[in-house]
């Protein structure tokens, strides 16, 4: 594609209700007053087909022309949209597992308040239970520290909130939510403090240092965390020790809880 091309071929988001990177990736572009075309591929048909022309099979993605970026990675979405990219300043490691810590035990908290009845209720315009939703925040930081502790490959298929065939229970999954945490402190009490968090990340979504792949792990738990409180809410059920602002402070979360395109049931969340 020429450039004269490439700059007249209208800028496409890729994405999906719910999806924390989804729309952390929108509001990237909208505090930079870029326009785009918005594609919920759960209800556009051409979506996906039009992903699978780029090659690839997830969301989010930032797309002009055949040129395209991992909405996850902002310096990469800044070149497709065409702007200069800024980083932002990271809390330091252990600012960040401070938080996550408190985002873990508020997690735990307010999945044991889920009714069993509820656990297999589906969110809005998404399909992942109220249960598999608890799981993901969990799954994240596993996720992280199969990276650093086994130099396991950080994979968007590790990622896909599936449920293990032996997780039945809610107890099953508090235990789960138990083991995470207790490994994640571990890990830090046992030489994870001293890692070289400015080393290369090796993940799947692009090239960024270790230091971003744990702060996005801290958010990305955060942002669905509070999307567990908004179950609550929604259950008619008051959050046990709500999570305030204060608990995601210094950390790069999206404004909105749910979407900024489609509400859950009316809320303005």
């Amino acid at each position: 594609m020429t450039t004269a091309a490439h700059e007249k071929a209208p800028l496409k988001v890729y994405w999906q209700p719910g999806c924390s990177s989804c729309l952390k990736t929108k509001e990237f572009l909208l505090d930079h007053g870029v326009r785009f075309e918005s594609v919920n591929v759960l209800e556009d048909e051409k979506g996906f087909a039009e992903l699978q022309k780029l090659g690839v099979r997830l969301v989010p993605i930032v797309a002009r022309g055949k040129d395209w970026a991992n909405g996850a990675v902002f310096r990469d979405v800044a070149r497709v949209a065409g702007f200069e990219w800024k980083a932002h300043d990271m809390l330091p490691p252990a600012d960040m597992m401070a938080r996550l810590n408190g985002i873990l035990a508020g997690a735990r908290r307010f999945s044991a308040q889920l009714p069993d009845a509820a656990l297999d209720t589906l969110l809005p315009d998404r399909p992942r239970s109220y249960r598999e939703l608890a799981y993901h925040i969990f799954q994240i930081p596993e996720v992280f520290l199969n990276r650093v502790e086994h130099d396991a490959p950080y994979t968007y298929e590790s990622l896909l909130s599936k449920l293990p065939a032996e997780m039945a229970s809610k107890d099953d999954l508090l235990d789960y939510a138990n083991s995470v945490i207790e490994r994640l402190n571990g890990w830090w009490e046992n030489g994870g403090a001293d890692t070289d968090f400015a080393q290369p990340g090796r993940v799947y979504y692009g090239e960024v240092s270790l230091h971003e792949v744990l702060e996005r792990t801290c958010w990305h738990s955060g942002q669905h965390t509070r999307q567990l409180m908004l179950v609550l809410e929604k259950l008619d059920i008051a959050p046990d020790d709500p999570l305030t602002d204060d608990a995601f402070a210094g950390l790069p979360m999206p404004r909105k809880v749910w979407d900024n395109e489609t509400a859950w049931e009316g809320a303005a969340r």
